[in-house]
């Protein structure tokens, strides 16, 4: 398929955009973004083009609740249960590595990180005390594979919280502001003269051995070498096993006066998540309770988990506390059996780079930079 001039382009366009780049990069999230700007700064004189389905990023990187998180207690000794320590502890450390890379490449003030620690809640005090106990080999675990000493404890503060038997705290632990991650990951990837297009939707890339061509609403891209980093899009695209979307509802409450909540907060092994931002509550989690309904990637609310969720606020979370419900809205995650990335070519000149497991903004920096090594 050639490109006609049946979109009016001008020849200007046809001369920016329809040349054949040396890597173009479907998906302008973190991962994306990131790879995109791995690739540019090892290649100076490379040609680099980002394509984008929505206006703005539109994926799981601006719709995530901004926790800067490797992994809690309950979360990693659930993993351990049923995937081999091996894999689990290769994958926190990239997403430990990745959060730090993330921090270095834009530094903490443009990107409000802020190390305010990740607190996961019990309801039940048998299992509390369980996981208690297996406190110092996780500890022992950690501080070997990160160099992290005494990373996970009881939390010995005021509970705030109702019905909560206790908390356990890991210290290393924060959270950042989402748009001002996106926000400085777009500058940065235009002070490297990579060119980004939004609202371009791809829909089928051809590898024709020296060249790639991408069919898109705008007409066809050429490339040498194509990232895929679409996360949970990404089986739309290319034929993966073990990737699948995994929905995630959200929401977040008017300001509320005095609100004293500080920190990120999991529960139910990472299945509801919470944190303050700017003094609203934002809430997100429940697809356990819908898990069929929440594999797809068609970004609607879901009335049965928003309503457990506002249920969550008012039993557990701001018990006694009036409150208002601002917005709502649905993300799409990448998930398989296991929670590490899937970074391997698809064909010749065309490699994946998705499955972040819900952990995008951890993850997300390493696994761009892995990706544009690999392409090279």
């Amino acid at each position: 398929m050639q490109l006609t001039n049946e979109y009016n382009y001008s020849y200007w366009e046809l001369k920016q955009y329809f040349r054949q780049f040396d890597l173009v990069v479907v998906g302008g999230g973190i991962v994306g973004l990131s790879a995109a700007i791995s690739f540019k700064q090892k290649n100076k004189q490379a040609t680099v083009l980002v394509l984008e389905r929505g206006i703005l990023p539109n994926g799981a990187s601006t719709k995530n609740a901004g926790f800067a998180c490797f992994g809690s207690a309950g979360e990693l000794l659930d993993d351990l249960s049923h995937i081999k320590p091996e894999v689990v502890w290769e994958t926190v450390k990239m997403r430990w590595d990745g959060l730090q890379m993330l921090r270095k490449r834009l530094g903490d003030k443009k990107i409000a990180f802020k190390l305010s620690g990740g607190y996961e809640l019990f309801k039940d005090k048998r299992v509390y005390d369980e996981h208690l106990d297996q406190l110092d080999k996780l500890n022992k675990n950690v501080d070997e594979v990160l160099g992290l000493k005494k990373c996970y404890g009881p939390y010995a503060g005021k509970n705030q919280f109702k019905k909560i038997a206790g908390m356990v705290l890991n210290k290393y632990e924060g959270d950042i502001d989402t748009g001002m991650m996106m926000d400085s990951l777009l500058a940065l990837a235009q002070k490297n003269n990579i060119k980004i297009l939004n609202n371009i939707g791809v829909s089928e890339i051809n590898d024709l051995k020296t060249r790639v061509e991408l069919t898109t609403n705008a007409g066809v891209f050429k490339a040498s070498k194509v990232i895929v980093a679409t996360n949970g899009f990404a089986t739309q695209l290319l034929k993966l096993r073990d990737v699948l979307p995994a929905r995630a509802q959200v929401l977040i409450t008017k300001p509320i006066p005095h609100l004293s909540i500080k920190g990120t907060y999991h529960y139910e092994q990472g299945y509801y998540y919470f944190r303050n931002i700017d003094g609203r509550v934002l809430l997100g989690g429940g697809r356990n309770l819908d898990i069929e309904t929440e594999t797809t990637t068609e970004p609607r609310l879901n009335n049965r988990i928003q309503h457990q969720l506002i249920k969550l606020l008012k039993e557990m979370i701001l018990p006694g506390v009036a409150f208002e419900i601002e917005s709502q809205w649905a993300g799409i995650m990448g998930v398989g059996k296991e929670k590490k990335p899937i970074i391997r070519p698809v064909s010749e000149n065309v490699l994946a780079a998705v499955r972040m497991g819900g952990m995008g903004i951890a993850i997300g920096s390493w696994v761009g930079e892995k990706a544009a090594g690999e392409i090279m």
